[in-house]
């Protein structure tokens, strides 16, 4: 099979979406309780919340350690890997949920005692952290990798998803560029045991993006790990299936190429169509930018 190596930033990742999945699915032990607003437009001309978690019920117990802060409004903001967060990027948090606050229908519909803001980012924010401190604001370790920022209003709280504690928090640990191999082991693991609709589909965004940001690690782990391969190939199965059961056996091409191409736009690498469509890196490639074409 030809070899093309595609560098990271051939690649546009598109890890928001992939976060909010995360987000859902380790909040899923509280799914019926919490209502998910995705990019929630805070105006006509948006200012967009990156997720608004909004609890259903009067009383909510979450025992997930991110969501311990929880009321019924809550604000989150993420950062990418890579990107930095700032005192700026906090406060802008902090003055969206005063905006959705004051944008209620009757006043005080949304009580300033039932917001929190979360912020998440993969790294240790030490500057920001330090900012905050000159500031006159606590920054304390509640939980690992969870930060409560005590001296505010509104209670708020920054989660470092590098230091969640380890084999937890798998949706949220595998968002990076440099996840612990035990980390994407044990994402693909729990992965497979999903069986709830909404569930899988949060799981094949956290998945592509995943797999996008860190195709060598997989590829090692498939190789040193059959049953990881084999797993990847179950997981992956709902984008093949069509276009096999079309005939890419037989030879009939035209399902693969538009297979690759569906693909191509929700992230996923071209070694990674490659081997699972099972032609050429190059084939992809130039399906992809429209330079073959195949006989109906």
């Amino acid at each position: 099979m030809a070899s093309v190596n595609v560098t990271l930033s051939d690649i546009n990742i598109q890890w928001h979406p992939a976060f909010c999945a995360a987000a859902e699915l380790e909040l899923s032990a509280n799914r019926a309780e919490l209502d998910f607003q995705r990019e929630y437009n805070l105006s006509k001309k948006p200012l967009q919340i990156d997720l608004l978690v909004v609890e259903k019920l009067d009383e909510v117990s979450i025992q997930n350690e991110i969501g311990r802060i929880f009321r019924r409004y809550n604000v989150i903001e993420y950062k990418s890997p890579g990107d930095g967060m700032t005192i700026d990027d906090f406060f802008k948090t902090v003055g969206y949920a005063c905006i959705y606050k004051g944008l209620g229908e009757t006043v005080d519909q949304i009580p300033i005692d039932q917001l929190t803001v979360s912020l998440f980012r993969e790294g240790y924010p030490e500057e920001l952290f330090s900012s905050l401190e000159r500031y006159g604001l606590a920054v304390k370790k509640e939980f690992d990798g969870v930060y409560y920022v005590e001296g505010l209003l509104i209670p708020a709280q920054v989660v470092v998803t590098r230091e969640l504690e380890s084999g937890k928090h798998l949706w949220l640990k595998v968002l990076s560029r440099n996840p612990l191999e035990e980390d994407v082991l044990g994402f693909v693991e729990d992965a497979q045991k999903l069986t709830e609709e909404g569930e899988r589909a949060n799981m094949d965004a956290v998945l592509q993006v995943s797999l996008s940001a860190n195709y060598k690690l997989y590829e090692e782990l498939k190789r040193r790990y059959p049953e990881m391969c084999e797993a990847m190939k179950i997981l992956m199965h709902d984008e093949l299936s069509e276009a096999q059961r079309d005939g890419i056996a037989q030879g009939e091409m035209k399902k693969a190429k538009e297979t690759a191409i569906n693909m191509k736009k929700k992230g996923y690498s071209d070694n990674t169509i490659a081997e699972l469509l099972e032609v050429g890196v190059n084939i992809v490639q130039q399906w992809v930018a429209g330079t073959v074409s195949l006989a109906k």
